[in-house]
């Protein structure tokens, strides 16, 4: 089981309260977590990958036990406190400005 964390504005778009809870099958990986997410909430299609090519998002970031993994392949394995749902994969939509 993962636990997913989103920003209030794709909780809303995909109408849930508080954490996503994913079953993956396989190793857990950014992609298919994502596949997963995008399988249950077709409303998030292209607002965290774009889709057409499935690239995370610029604005998008992707955090694991205190690390940004953002920038991890797709199909680079979780940190294991994520793959087993002890911590949550939280995906945040990046700050920017002055």
């Amino acid at each position: 089981m993962i636990r997913v964390v989103l920003p209030a504005h794709l909780r809303q778009l995909a109408r849930v309260d508080g954490e996503v809870r994913l079953e993956v099958s396989g190793p857990a990986t950014q992609r298919l977590v994502l596949d997963a997410l995008e399988a249950r909430y077709p409303a998030l299609r292209g607002t965290i990958r774009d889709r057409a090519s499935g690239r995370r998002r610029a604005f998008v970031r992707l955090y694991g036990c205190e690390e940004d993994l953002s920038n991890d392949e797709p199909d680079d394995p979780l940190p294991d406190p994520v793959a087993t749902g002890r911590e949550p994969l939280l995906i945040i939509g990046a700050m920017a400005g002055g």
